[in-house]
């Protein structure tokens, strides 16, 4: 069994969602190796994404954790089977291991949402906004970092799933830049706007007795509902949340954030507004 240095998220995420069927099925490591004819050390590989599971052994885990979420155990198996060689992996080394793995699912998401509310979100930039977002980080990014995450920005923007964000009044207002980017990341956002997968909502300032609007995220659905990831951007990186509990946190938020943003219409009118006043 070849282990591996640095799983990724989505790796991670397999081998939690198997140690969770595990422990629902009240077994203990030990109980679930000998299930399966290997040593206990096996299994807490595989969980903890440091080895990989065939379909056959994987099948045969859930049948003994006895669940019978067909569905979600083709899931699972898809996850553990499916070899995407990313062209995110170009960026090994070169980027900490978040801007991948966000990459990775992203491709493999049937929809992405996003609240944004002081940034135009990634997926939808400028390369000039991107630049000085990027240009702003504390520490300083050096030239060659700096044109490696732009490049990878770039990249992560030639996506083809279902795409919806709700931004701020304030996201669009800010100016990253100059006068001139900030007008031509409103143009872009209009012309995004108009595209089959892709959906813009606004948040405009006078919106009464609003707050849902001051936290942003990313929420990244997978095959199955239980599957979805949040990401949260921290002050020490990027956390990839999928609780089920934090997961309907963040659906209900989400819901409730678009329930009150202008409809795609409106919005489009209002970017138009701000984009002539500059």
């Amino acid at each position: 069994m070849v282990l591996r240095r640095e799983p990724t998220a989505r790796q991670l995420r397999l081998g939690l969602e198997l140690r969770r069927l595990r422990e629902a099925a009240g077994l203990a490591v030990r109980e679930a190796a000998a299930l399966l004819g290997v040593s206990g050390p096996a299994i807490s590989q595989i969980e903890s994404g440091v080895a990989g599971v065939g379909e056959q052994r994987l099948r045969r885990l859930a049948s003994h954790y006895a669940c019978t979420d067909h569905e979600f155990i083709d899931a699972l198996v898809a996850m553990a089977t499916e070899r995407t060689h990313g062209w995110w992996e170009e960026y090994e080394g070169l980027l900490p291991t978040s801007f991948l793995d966000l990459a990775e699912l992203e491709h493999h998401a049937r929809l992405l949402r996003e609240v944004s509310v002081l940034y135009v979100p990634g997926l939808l930039q400028t390369e000039d906004y991107a630049r000085a977002v990027f240009s702003a980080r504390v520490p300083e990014l050096t030239q060659e970092e700096l044109d490696v995450r732009l490049s990878h920005r770039m990249r992560r923007q030639q996506h083809a799933q279902p795409y919806e964000t709700v931004i701020h009044e304030a996201a669009l207002r800010i100016r990253v830049s100059d006068r001139a980017a900030s007008r031509n990341q409103l143009q872009q956002l209009l012309e995004l706007s108009e595209s089959d997968h892709v959906t813009v909502r606004v948040i405009p300032f006078d919106l009464d007795d609003f707050a849902r609007a001051s936290s942003t995220m990313t929420h990244v659905c997978g095959p199955l509902p239980k599957l979805d990831t949040v990401l949260r951007d921290t002050l020490h990186g990027s956390a990839f949340i999928d609780s089920e509990a934090q997961l309907n946190a963040y659906r209900t938020s989400f819901r409730k954030v678009e329930a009150a943003s202008l409809d795609p219409s409106r919005s489009r009118d209002f970017i138009n507004r701000l984009a002539k006043e500059l």
